[in-house]
């Protein structure tokens, strides 16, 4: 089955590197037009090549997702460069690994505020230009931290826990729109955020004994997830979180 996504554009935040890279290309191969949101511009530029080069059109926009002034600036320009995006994929995210009585309240808020605020607002700011179309596709990016947990993860698995509230809420609003709201929730991927885990002996074979399928994911497959669920074929799948995650929650 080959997904189409031809006609329609892509927001993706976080979308310079690891799973926002690899969604971006794996929708653009679909046919979307991409928009790459994230802080670091020459890295963005990167991906906005590769696309270019495989696939289509994408474009780069900088913005700090948290601050709404600099949201509202991008959907601004969003907007003006391609029209109301049908897709919105929130990917922006970071962890801080540290037992409650380490982390700071500037810490744990920043968790929070790169998962969830950042999600709301993009929401906010997206939202209204999806509607009256009678399609349209929201992916937020949880974690299986959100289903289980590991110590020293108090802020990322709250962050994630609770963009699921918020998923499952937005679903409910936005179903009548024929707008589908869903969480992706991956487990251990090989991307840059968890190369230090990956390259610790002792820690990487503690993840693998988690992992029936004994491998860490690839970033492509959350990409093949992604432009599933953004097709018409997933089009009855809304409020609820796919885990991609090797078994691990199974167990």
């Amino acid at each position: 089955m080959r997904i189409d996504l031809s006609g329609r554009t892509a927001v993706i935040t976080g979308g310079s590197r690891g799973l926002g890279e690899a969604m971006a290309k794996a929708l653009a191969a679909a046919g979307a037009k991409i928009a790459l949101v994230a802080r670091d511009e020459e890295r963005l530029n990167r991906v906005r090549d590769a696309i270019a080069q495989d696939f289509g059109t994408a474009a780069v926009f900088t913005a700090d997702v948290t601050r709404e002034e600099e949201v509202s600036r991008v959907a601004q320009a969003v907007n003006e460069r391609f029209g109301a995006p049908q897709i919105l994929v929130n990917n922006a995210g970071i962890n801080v690994r540290k037992s409650l009585t380490d982390i700071s309240l500037e810490e744990f808020r920043s968790v929070l505020d790169v998962s969830l605020i950042a999600t709301f607002l993009m929401c906010r700011a997206f939202v209204p230009g999806m509607k009256g179309r009678g399609y349209g596709r929201i992916l937020n990016m949880a974690s299986i931290m959100s289903h289980v947990s590991i110590p020293g993860r108090t802020a990322y698995s709250s962050a994630k826990a609770a963009l699921l509230g918020f998923t499952r809420a937005l679903a409910l609003e936005l179903a009548g729109e024929g707008i589908t709201v869903n969480g992706i929730s991956p487990g251990p991927i090989a991307t840059d955020m968890n190369r230090e885990l990956m390259n610790n002996p002792e820690v990487n074979a503690q993840f693998l004994a988690n992992l029936p399928v004994a491998r860490w994911g690839k970033v492509e497959e959350i990409g093949a997830l992604a432009c599933y669920l953004c097709g018409d074929e997933a089009g009855f799948i809304t409020g609820t979180d796919i885990l991609i995650d090797g078994g691990w929650t199974a167990r």
